[in-house]
């Protein structure tokens, strides 16, 4: 069950935690996975981490918000692949602020890689796929499904992924594609690390116990954890899955 042989699939943000999780379980479970990613860097460590695990992969530098790079990236796949089966939009920002302390600068950042990211390589995959179906997974956020403090232009964000997730949903189904969202809550990735150095030095361990006790199961998620429900979302097993939101949160949206 779950295996992915045969097929091609694209992951954005690859370079590190939720996308490179998701890159090496879909290797591992024999997809070929070309990693899009602005970070060369990390996307050769996730690409040399899927080789050396005897997976085939390859990075693509692309920046999601550039219609160019993403058109050019494509295009490469295109070129090295007979066919695109799955798409993951993983790439995304985060912010801190409310509706009066977010500069139109943050909030147009935000917008041009959560939002329009998403809009362009989604574009791109169903023109590829509406002759022949796929999967389309986007990254969302319970903020997408609730309130929380400090998150207005993440949250607004977040909110336009899930219902671009239900358009594309409705928009391809009669052409076999189906597209679906992940809604997780704090996972603990390299992001969360480096977020409280330089916000709480000092206070790292103390903030990081703050940070996993929101969620009611007492820690945050791992990027392992998501990749897991990743993988059955974009697997042969989850056919008759379209159009929804899966919340993996530790119980934040029950108590």
């Amino acid at each position: 069950m779950f295996r992915l042989d045969g097929k091609t699939a694209v992951v954005t943000g690859a370079g590190s935690g939720i996308g490179r999780a998701i890159a090496g379980t879909f290797a591992a479970q024999g997809a070929r996975l070309f990693v899009l990613e602005r970070d060369e860097r990390g996307a050769a460590e996730t690409v040399a981490q899927i080789r050396g695990a005897g997976g085939v992969a390859e990075t693509l530098t692309c920046d999601v918000a550039d219609a160019a790079s993403v058109t050019a990236a494509f295009a490469q796949v295109d070129r090295a692949a007979p066919r695109l089966d799955i798409l993951v939009n993983n790439a995304g920002i985060a912010h801190i602020g409310t509706v009066e302390t977010t500069s139109e600068a943050d909030f147009d950042r935000i917008y041009a890689v959560n939002v329009k990211g998403v809009y362009l390589c989604a574009q791109a995959t169903v023109t590829r796929m509406r002759n022949g179906g796929g999967v389309i997974l986007n990254l969302a956020s319970i903020a997408s499904l609730i309130g929380l403090p400090d998150r207005f232009a993440y949250s607004m964000s977040k909110g336009a992924v899930l219902t671009m997730t239900r358009s594309i949903a409705v928009d391809y189904v009669k052409h076999g594609i189906r597209c679906n969202c992940i809604c997780p809550a704090r996972v603990h990735t390299p992001f969360v690390d480096g977020y409280l150095r330089q916000h709480y030095p000092g206070r790292e361990r103390e903030m990081f116990e703050q940070l996993s006790t929101y969620q009611p199961i007492g820690r945050m998620g791992t990027p392992e954890e998501v990749a897991a429900l990743a993988l059955y979302l974009c697997s042969d097993e989850a056919s008759f899955i379209t159009g929804q939101a899966y919340p993996i949160d530790g119980g934040v949206l029950v108590f």
